[in-house]
């Protein structure tokens, strides 16, 4: 009997939940690579959503805020959930998240702007993974 996920896209969720952002987007980019059907924008919006928080993490807002734009766009359309994850819950988690930086006009000029790490989504394991 097969997985019932890929073993890829646990892993991206692992790496996703340890906060190795970069690492997760390089896994689930090899599986979004791969994969044909109705997934494929899922793992893009999984994959901007991840890089969204790397860009955070690494004061570069600018990126941040796009990648924090574009991956809601793909997400969307997979509420309220999608491969066992809750995705309302993680794209509230993910505004909650991001809510500082984007209701700054000029986040360079904003003293103690950081993302911060209470605030950083976390994404349950599905649990029907094996």
């Amino acid at each position: 009997m097969s997985a019932p996920y890929p073993e890829q896209y646990l892993e991206g969720l692992r790496l996703f939940n340890d906060e190795e952002f970069f690492e997760c987007h390089d896994v689930l980019e090899e599986l979004w690579a791969d994969t044909q059907g109705g997934e494929k924008k899922f793992y893009q919006g999984l994959i901007q959503l991840s890089i969204s928080l790397f860009h955070f993490g690494n004061e570069n807002y600018g990126g941040a805020r796009k990648l924090y734009e574009t991956s809601r766009k793909y997400l969307e359309a997979y509420r309220p959930s999608c491969m066992g994850i809750d995705v309302d819950q993680l794209l509230a988690d993910h505004q909650l998240c991001f809510a500082e930086l984007l209701s700054c006009a000029d986040p360079f000029t904003t003293p103690n702007l950081v993302i911060r790490d209470e605030l950083v989504p976390k994404i349950p394991l599905p649990a029907d993974a094996e």
